[in-house]
């Protein structure tokens, strides 16, 4: 039976590695024995050192040790490595500290063996295509290296070359997993072990995305193009002549490292305007295209001298449903408006529940983990105290991850462990809250408007206190200008769709009997530093100028 490394092959199908390695056991016993003796110094050492009272004095040690293991054990430890030194709520900071190294400073593979698979996917001389090339590679991570070079056209270009042989250590390193995965998980309590088989499953079809470079170069054509109406995002050039599944051309990006705060701050840029294109980006990726960039280590994001920042990297990419986009914004939503009934029902749709779990007793948990956010301690909130929250929870409670998720949690904790070290005091809802706040209130698609009615509306009542709230948050962002949203608004309540609004807003200004003219008071107090009278008059005439005399006409039916 031939190598599991064809091109056929590309795609992860464990069922297909398990029939392989079933017939060349030898090859998955022998692969066992060298991780588990690799692992057997480090797990004793570690029991020494208990023995002996020495956990703190050895700790460096012990922790540079595991990242020299998991390095010799090849590129799917090193992955695993790197999944783990982004997340600060499963490992100790001094082995963080360590296995932070795996992200970018691995040691590389012979030139000579580079060049030549560069010579032969690209089925040319390097002479012929490059004018220069680096002596040696710029960089080396855990599945390929990059040289710097120079076409003969005359473009600066990154050229990515694979390691050798990389499939068919990593198809057997996944068989090893799975079948570690499927014998353990039944002696985990059933949130941790259900779906840990899925868990690799989904590590294995990421990883095997990542080692096709073909993948790769469309995943970044795709993410630009999401990104083509922000000009605070770069993204490099593919240069699909001189790319193939193994060697990858793509725009040379000059940028200095997030994690470089000193060059950046040299540079005079503005680290809080990064933090901000790298929160609001993200929240992009997440809720509006549904397509996310899923390793944002400091790696792979880079500041610009013209103050944008550039992505690269795009093996790992995930897509989001429509149905779960729309699940999330609905998410954020209850959780401004501290509405832990429908939360939680978001989290069975999102699949942290299963459909059957009796979520009335975890109503008064998740209010007890969530109720500080929005308030006076909104300032403490951080991706990684909710991690550590609901890793209690998940003990006490069905909560388990769904597979697609672990990738999700993983990129916002990045994202936020980037950020934090740009910023030590920034906090991510200061960004993610307004931007959510945002798009409701200018509600630029029918689904969002939807939604924004949902939020304004409870049990057939007018919500002024949620309206309130969500008009604050919005102008926490300093350079959030309501004047904008307030004519679309005003579009939109003159428009045939939103002559339901319309009804429910009159009705609201009166409901209960009154003439509700404190809570209009209290609005525009809140607004009417942005919205002066003659551009109130503008936004008025502005919003009338676009329907016809009929859609004004509207106005009276009611």
């Amino acid at each position: 039976m031939r190598q599991y490394q064809s091109i056929q092959d590309r795609r992860y199908d464990p069922e297909a590695i398990a029939r392989h390695y079933r017939s060349r056991l030898w090859q998955a016993i022998w692969r066992s024995l060298v991780i588990v003796w690799s692992f057997a110094g480090f797990v004793l050492g570690m029991i020494w050192d208990s023995w002996q009272h020495e956990i703190k004095e050895h700790q460096p040690e012990r922790a540079c040790h595991l990242r020299q293991i998991l390095t010799c054990l090849g590129p799917t430890f090193i992955k695993v490595g790197q999944a783990l030194s982004t997340r600060p709520d499963l490992i100790r900071k001094d082995f963080l500290e360590e296995l932070v190294k795996l992200q970018d400073q691995l040691p590389p593979f012979d030139n000579e063996i580079a060049i030549a698979i560069i010579e032969a996917e690209l089925k040319r001389d390097i002479e012929s295509i490059y004018s220069e090339i680096s002596p040696e590679p710029v960089a080396a991570a855990s599945l390929g290296q990059v040289y710097r070079a120079r076409l003969k056209s005359g473009e600066l270009v990154a050229v990515k070359v694979q390691r050798p042989n990389l499939q068919p250590v990593i198809t057997l390193d996944l068989f090893l997993m799975r079948w570690a995965a499927g014998w353990l998980a039944p002696l985990l309590p059933l949130n941790l072990g259900h779906d840990l088989t899925l868990i690799v499953d989904e590590f294995g079809i990421k990883l095997f995305e990542e080692i096709d470079y073909i993948n790769e170069g469309r995943n970044a054509e795709k993410f630009a193009a999401n990104f083509a109406d922000d000009p605070t995002v770069k993204v490099p050039s593919i240069y699909w002549r001189y790319t193939s599944n193994c060697v990858l051309t793509l725009e040379w990006i000059d940028g200095i490292k997030l994690t470089d705060t000193q060059r950046i701050k040299a540079a005079g840029l503005d680290t809080n305007s990064l933090i901000e294109i790298g929160v609001r980006s993200g929240l992009r990726q997440l809720l509006e295209h549904g397509f996310f960039h899923a390793d944002p280590h400091p790696g792979n994001l880079f500041a610009l001298a013209d103050g944008r920042m550039a992505y690269i990297d795009f093996g790992m990419m995930d897509q989001l449903e429509e149905f779960t986009k729309e699940t999330l914004v609905d998410s954020v939503v209850h959780l401004i408006n501290k509405d832990y009934l429908n939360l939680t029902n978001d989290f069975v749709k999102l699949g942290f529940l299963t459909a059957d779990t009796d979520i009335l007793p975890i109503i008064p948990a998740m209010e007890s983990v969530l109720g500080d956010i929005i308030g006076e301690s909104v300032g403490n909130f951080n991706f990684k105290t909710i991690t550590d929250s609901f890793s209690e929870l998940m003990y006490d409670y069905p909560f388990r991850v769904p597979a697609k998720f672990a990738l999700i949690i993983r990129s916002l904790v990045t994202e936020e462990g980037l950020a934090l070290t740009l910023n030590p005091n920034f906090k991510i809802v200061e960004v993610a809250y307004p931007y959510v706040a945002r798009r409701l209130l200018n509600g630029e698609s029918p689904a969002l408007r939807r939604r924004l009615i949902e939020v304004l509306f409870k049990d057939g009542k007018f919500q002024w206190e949620r309206l309130e709230n969500m008009i604050a948050i919005a102008r926490s962002d300093q350079n959030f200008d309501l004047f904008p949203t307030a004519q679309l608004g005003l579009q939109y309540l003159l428009s045939k769709e939103g002559e339901f609004l319309r009804k429910k807003v009159a009705l609201a200004l009166i409901e209960d009997d009154r003439l509700h003219t404190e809570e209009v008071s209290r609005l525009w107090n809140l607004v009417k530093e942005d919205i002066k009278p003659d551009r109130l008059l503008y936004a008025a005439w502005g919003a009338l100028t676009e329907f016809s005399t009929e859609g004004a006409a509207a106005l009276t039916r009611f």
